[in-house]
C-alpha cells in the first residue's frame, strides 16, 4: 500500500505557493441536514486529528512555472467523503478555475459520499460532474492524480473523469472500496497498476517525480498568455494561463510531417515497397516521436477497459516550441483498445486546441476472435469519426506499413504524407492473391497491381507527397 499524505502534505508534493481560496459558508443545523445523531462529534474529532473543517482544501499553487487550481482531499477526516460543504468548495475552486483560466489538478483521496447525510451527499457528485465538463467546455485542462485510496464517487467523477489521469504506486482505485466490495474480489484488481492496465489510469508516478511530470503535464497542455488577473508573477515570470489557440479564437495550422528517418531511395516495384516497410531495421514510431518532439508525455488506455502497446499516444513540444498531440502505431496490428485511445487523444487536442499528429504503421487491425469481442469495428468507426470531424488539423505520415482500414482510420483525408519506404495498401499483396485463388508465385505481381509505392499514391492523389530524408 502506498504512504496516505494529508491534503496538505499533497499539496506541498505536487506545488509551491499555494494560496488557499475562501470558503464557501453554510450553516447546517445540528448533526447535519439528516439529524444524523453524533454527526456533529465526528467533525469535531475530525478537525482535532486533522487541523481541517472539512474534507477538501482548494486554491491555486505553482507547479514548475505554472499557476494551477488545486483540489486536495483529506482522507483523515471522515474518509475524504463528500457532502454538501465538500460540494461547495469544489464548484467554488472551478469556479475560480474558469474565471482566471487556470487549469485545474486534483489530488483524490476519498471513500465516496458521506453517509450521514444521505442523498444530499450523494447528489454532490452531479455538482462534481457539471463544474467539470463546464471546465471541459472551457478549454482548461483537468488532471487528476490518485492517492490511497480512490474510491466511489470521487473517482468515478474528478478521478476518471480527468483529461489525464496518473496515480502513486500501489494506490487503491476503484468504484467500490474495500468495506462493500465481494468478500472473495481480488484485491490486486483495485489497484492504480491494475487501472492502468485496464485503460483507465495513464502512468504510474512515484511520488519523487510526481511534481516533474506534473509540471511536464501543466507546460504541455497550457499556452503563453497574459497574466492571471489577480495572481501576480512567478520568479519575475508572468505566470501562465491556459489560453489555447482554439481558446482564444485563433485558428490552428496544421503541423508539418516528420522528415523521413530511413532508408531514402523509393522502390522500384510494389515488392519492394512491402519489403522496405516490413524491414526490421526500418526505424519505427518511437524514433520518429523521438525526432520530432523535445519532450512529451503519453497518456494510456481507452477508457474502456483496455490499452494497447502498440499505439503511442501523448503531447509532446514540436517544431517552435508548439504543443503537438500524436497518436502512432508501432507496427503491430492495432487492438480495439489502440483506436479508442486514438480517438479519445483526437478529441481531447481538439477541445484544447492542439494540431495532431498520426503515424501509420500496421499491418491491419487486430482480427482475432478477442478482437471481435472487444468491439474492433465500433473502435475503428469511432476514429474514422474522430478523424472526420476533428477540431483542429490533422498531419499524417506513413512509416510503414499500411494496411488497409486498420491504418486508414488514423490518416488524415487530404494531409496524409509517406517516407519512400512504406506502402499503403487496400489489403495486403499476400491476401489479395489469395482472394483471387492466384498461386503464391503471383504475389509479387500482385503487389504492383495494387500501386502501393509511395510515388504510386502521389499519382493516384492518395497521398499529398513523399518526404525527404532527415539527412537532406
Amino acid at each position: 500500500m502506498t504512504e496516505r499524505f494529508s491534503a496538505r502534505e499533497a499539496i506541498a508534493l505536487a506545488g509551491d505557493d499555494f494560496r488557499e481560496l475562501p470558503v464557501p459558508m453554510r450553516e447546517f443545523k445540528p448533526d447535519g441536514p439528516l439529524s444524523w445523531q453524533g454527526y456533529d462529534d465526528s467533525r469535531r474529532r475530525a478537525l482535532t486529528r486533522t487541523g481541517e473543517d472539512e474534507s477538501v482544501v482548494c486554491g491555486t499553487a505553482v507547479i514548475g512555472s505554472t499557476r494551477a487550481v488545486l483540489i486536495a482531499f483529506e482522507f483523515g477526516f471522515l474518509g475524504g467523503s463528500l457532502g454538501e460543504r465538500t460540494g461547495d468548495r469544489v464548484e467554488a475552486a472551478y469556479t475560480h478555475a474558469r474565471a482566471h483560466r487556470l487549469p485545474v489538478v486534483s489530488l483524490v483521496a476519498t471513500g465516496g459520499s458521506r453517509m450521514q447525510e444521505g442523498m444530499l451527499a450523494l447528489t454532490q457528485l452531479q455538482r462534481v460532474a457539471r463544474q467539470s465538463a463546464l471546465a471541459r467546455e472551457a478549454g482548461l485542462p483537468q488532471i487528476a492524480v490518485l492517492r490511497d485510496p480512490t474510491t466511489g464517487g470521487g473517482w468515478a467523477t474528478l478521478g476518471a473523469g480527468a483529461d489525464v489521469t496518473l496515480a502513486l504506486p500501489g494506490a487503491q482505485v476503484g468504484f467500490a472500496g474495500s468495506r462493500v466490495r465481494p468478500s472473495d474480489a481480488d484485491p490486486a484488481a483495485y489497484t492504480a497498476e491494475a487501472q492502468m492496465v485496464a485503460g483507465a489510469v495513464d502512468a504510474v508516478v512515484r511520488e519523487e517525480e510526481l511534481r516533474e511530470t506534473l509540471a511536464l503535464w501543466l507546460t504541455l497542455l497550457t499556452a503563453p498568455a497574459a497574466e492571471a488577473e489577480g495572481e501576480g508573477e512567478v520568479e519575475g515570470e508572468v505566470e501562465g494561463e491556459v489560453e489555447s489557440e482554439a481558446a482564444s479564437g485563433g485558428e490552428v495550422e496544421p503541423v508539418p510531417p516528420p522528415a523521413a528517418l530511413g532508408a531514402p531511395g523509393l522502390p522500384a516495384t510494389g515488392w519492394d515497397a512491402v519489403r522496405h516497410a516490413r524491414s526490421p531495421e526500418r526505424p519505427r514510431a518511437a524514433a520518429y516521436l523521438d525526432a520530432y518532439f523535445s519532450r512529451r508525455a503519453a497518456i494510456s488506455g481507452d477508457r474502456c477497459g483496455g490499452s494497447d502497446d502498440g499505439m503511442l499516444c501523448g503531447f509532446g513540444s514540436g517544431p517552435a516550441g508548439r504543443t503537438v498531440a500524436y497518436a502512432a502505431q508501432c507496427g503491430t496490428a492495432t487492438r480495439p483498445a489502440g483506436y479508442r485511445t486514438a480517438a479519445r487523444l483526437i478529441r481531447l487536442a481538439g477541445r484544447l486546441g492542439f494540431p495532431v499528429l498520426t503515424l501509420v504503421d500496421t499491418p491491419g487491425a487486430a482480427n482475432d476472435a478477442q478482437a471481435e469481442r472487444q468491439g474492433a469495428g465500433s473502435a475503428i468507426a469511432d476514429l474514422f469519426a474522430a478523424v472526420a470531424t476533428a477540431r483542429t488539423p490533422v498531419t499524417t505520415l506513413v512509416i510503414g506499413e499500411g494496411g488497409s482500414g486498420g491504418a486508414l482510420a488514423l490518416a488524415a483525408p487530404g494531409n496524409t504524407w509517406a517516407t519512400p519506404d512504406s506502402y499503403f495498401s487496400v489489403i495486403a499483396p499476400e491476401l489479395a492473391a489469395a482472394i483471387l485463388k492466384r498461386p503464391a508465385s503471383e504475389v509479387r505481381d500482385t503487389a504492383d497491381q495494387l500501386c502501393i509505392r509511395p510515388q504510386d499514391l502521389v499519382e493516384l492523389g492518395v497521398i499529398r507527397g513523399i518526404v525527404e530524408h532527415a539527412g537532406r
